[in-house]
């Protein structure tokens, strides 16, 4: 079986389902059945190479695997994010996008604070695969960087995770609620990207829907559970002066500007993701 044909032929599949980036999905899932990258396997694809029998039963068996809405990612076994190639699987929320715009949001922020501090600190609350507290460790290596993590079925991937790019990173297993009392009034920058869709809200994403972890997804009626326990985490955490930063769902800007206001912050502003959706927020500890 030539790769193209393969190839095509699981995208046209991929496509009829509803699945976005159909090609994409495809040509990666063949580039890892073949251990090559997605370039390479462009030039085989060209030249008309084939699949020998093992590999093109493996590749297979990941189209349909990736046909029942399995992510991507849980069948590479891998999430690009920022600069850095995460390790992820059943149980890890895969990151997003728009969270690297607020894991940037973070960063930038650092970068304020090396001017007067030399070892800036960071927190990420609930970092699931680690990939916003890994990405500020490794942009800002003159950061002391800490996060906390709740889930048991995500908690291997990113131990492994922190293993490969935490060398100036600190992991814990716990509640955000009262994590790293031993820092209270000392943290720089804290950053989150907690649960918030509502409960009784289906997310849109059929991968989402069957997928991902409850734990990362929903936070309570409104979806403001988690928030409110981060903002009030922020408030014993930052100095006079910290940057608190919230991934929150397009349409929360308005009330998640409006809690934080009320939890006392200041300069509270709303960003956008490179969609030009309002996708997170930005406050600052008075």
């Amino acid at each position: 079986m030539q790769i193209k044909q393969a190839v095509d032929g699981a995208a046209t599949r991929f496509a009829a389902l509803g699945i976005e980036q159909a090609s994409v999905d495809a040509e990666l899932l063949a580039a890892h059945v073949l251990r090559v990258s997605r370039g390479e396997l462009g030039a085989k694809m060209v030249i008309g190479d084939g699949f020998d029998d093992k590999a093109h039963e493996s590749f297979l068996a990941l189209v349909e695997k990736r046909a029942e809405r399995l992510p991507l990612q849980h069948l590479t076994g891998v999430a690009f994010f920022r600069q850095l190639e995460l390790q992820v699987g059943p149980g890890v929320f895969v990151p997003r996008p728009e969270t690297e715009v607020v894991a940037g949001l973070a960063i930038d922020a650092l970068a304020v604070f090396l001017k007067d501090v030399q070892s800036p600190i960071a927190v990420d609350l609930g970092t699931g695969s680690g990939a916003i507290a890994l990405s500020v460790a490794h942009e800002v290596p003159q950061a002391k960087v800490f996060a906390v993590e709740l889930n048991p079925e995500s908690i291997g991937y990113t131990k492994m995770n922190f293993g490969r790019y935490g060398a100036n990173a600190t992991l814990i297993e716990g509640d955000m609620a009262d994590a790293f009392e031993n820092l209270n009034g000392q943290v720089n920058v804290l950053v989150s990207n907690p649960p918030y869709i509502p409960i009784d809200m289906v997310p849109k994403d059929v991968e989402v829907q069957l997928h991902e972890p409850s734990l990362a997804l929903y936070g309570g009626a409104d979806g403001m559970s988690a928030v409110h326990t981060v903002l009030a985490v922020a408030n014993r955490l930052l100095v006079s002066g910290g940057r608190l930063f919230i991934e929150h769902a397009d349409i929360q800007g308005p009330l998640t500007r409006r809690l934080a206001t009320e939890a006392g912050f200041i300069d509270v502003l709303t960003h956008q993701d490179l969609a030009g959706r309002d996708r997170a927020l930005s406050a600052t500890k008075p």
